[in-house]
């Protein structure tokens, strides 16, 4: 029998003590994780590994804010991926802008490998369930990602965003009934809205 795995609180206490394996352990354990949750934010598998990236490397820069109030530190992750895309997409429309002022190039050939083109199926599919949800305000989205898509429980989204439990209860609520009453329960769309849990 293999002896018992350490927890996440174990690891980051070996790890801020100067332990580097206990932090790349942290690292395999829950890159996935955030990498879907950035990917589900884009629609875009390159954008979704440097921000995974930048979601690592800004925890270990912030380690002496770090608090975990479970033995987790997915919520604590998952609360830095959110800032980090925030400022991604305030990033993107200031590069937006600045090539909409440019000539528009040729467009590329396309990639014909299936890797390539399985990529590309799946972001199509993302954006459009992206699109969906654009209606919705900013908050009620993080929300929903994080609830639907993530896993979490609302005590462990409220971490991740820094707001009351009930607060993640009533705009997660507020966004399944907006997307119902949108027409938007069919397609891609529909994993957005499981029914909610006791």
């Amino acid at each position: 029998m293999s002896p018992p795995q350490p927890t996440d609180a174990a690891l980051w206490s070996r790890a801020i003590g100067g332990d580097e394996h206990a932090f790349a352990e942290l690292f395999d354990r829950h890159a996935r994780a955030v990498y879907n949750y950035c990917f589900r934010r884009t629609a875009d598998w390159s954008a979704a590994e440097d921000l995974t990236s930048v979601v690592f490397l800004e925890t270990w820069r912030r380690r002496g804010q770090v608090r975990m109030s479970g033995d987790s530190l997915l919520p604590w992750l998952y609360g830095v991926a959110t800032n980090v895309l925030r400022n991604h997409r305030r990033s993107l429309r200031r590069h937006r802008d600045a090539l909409a002022r440019l000539p528009h190039p040729a467009a590329a050939a396309p990639d014909e490998s299936e890797d390539a083109a399985a990529r590309m199926d799946a972001e199509r599919r993302m954006r459009e369930v992206m699109e969906s949800i654009r209606s919705l305000p900013r908050r009620d989205q993080e929300v929903l990602a994080l609830c639907v898509w993530e896993g979490l429980g609302y005590a462990e989204a409220a971490e991740a965003l820094g707001m009351p439990v009930g607060t993640v209860r009533s705009r997660l609520s507020r966004a399944r009934e907006r997307l119902r009453r949108g027409g938007h329960t069919r397609g891609a769309t529909v994993n957005l809205l499981p029914e909610e849990s006791a």
